[in-house]
């Protein structure tokens, strides 16, 4: 009879945990409320370009400036910033990664490894949408309790070799950090966490305003948006290389 009862205990143990929020999700309902947490999926697809203005803080320089990003799905970006009159440009245009030489002025294509982050950086919602086209896929990686707050850990894959840990809240299932390798500002790859926070409602959408990333234990950039706005109409000629 005492056998017969731990048992039965064990049995509704195990069956309390397999019901409990969260627990044995596979990466597919994981993705989906993610989606959902944003505004959900029909809203997400109808976002055709989307464009946050603002300033950034290259705290590892001590500098301050404004910052414009642009993005057009599916896989287009632009990040225009200027820094004590110089004006930054990074893009890529589908199939391009190209930069503004703040110091020449002339118009370079950018290494690989960082032609690479910004090709990844182009596909915005793409990721979440239809990440098969692209070759992406996610993994489930368990929990993890920081400062008292539970996250779930999902592991993004690229088909390029890069993967990166996303951190997501528990009970929202919005974004808290990204954790993975990139690269610093002298081109080397090194151990990089970014954290976004101050989420709002725009058009319906949640969308974090703020960015903080962390390099190697010290925090290297803080991005701050005052403004987000969708379909304004980018064409895609603003994301060609400028000749």
């Amino acid at each position: 009879m005492k056998r017969f009862t731990i048992i039965c205990v064990l049995g509704l143990f195990l069956a309390t945990i397999a019901t409990s929020p969260g627990f044995a999700q596979s990466s597919e309902e994981i993705v989906a409320k993610m989606i959902k947490a944003q505004g959900g999926k029909a809203a997400l697809e109808k976002i055709e370009d989307k464009t946050l203005t603002g300033t950034i803080e290259i705290v590892s320089m001590g500098i301050s400036g404004s910052m414009t990003m642009y993005r057009k799905e599916p896989n287009k970006t632009r990040i225009d910033m200027e820094f004590m009159g110089m004006v930054v440009t990074q893009a890529f245009d589908g199939e391009n990664a190209w930069g503004v030489d703040p110091n020449t002025g002339s118009i370079q294509d950018m290494p690989e490894d960082q032609a690479k982050e910004l090709k990844r950086m182009a596909m915005g919602n793409e990721t979440l949408l239809h990440p098969e086209k692209h070759g992406i896929t996610f993994t489930y990686k368990g929990k993890e309790t920081i400062e008292g707050k539970d996250y779930i850990l999902l592991e993004q894959a690229y088909d390029d070799g890069h993967k990166e840990i996303l951190y997501l809240d528990a009970k929202t299932y919005l974004l808290y950090k990204t954790k993975g390798m990139s690269a610093n500002m002298a081109g080397i790859q090194v151990d990089t966490e970014s954290f976004v926070s101050d989420y709002k409602k725009v058009d319906g959408l949640m969308v974090w305003h703020t960015m903080s990333i962390v390099q190697e234990g010290e925090e290297s950039m803080v991005m701050t948006f005052t403004e987000v706005a969708f379909n304004t109409g980018l064409e895609d000629s603003f994301f060609k290389k400028e000749e």
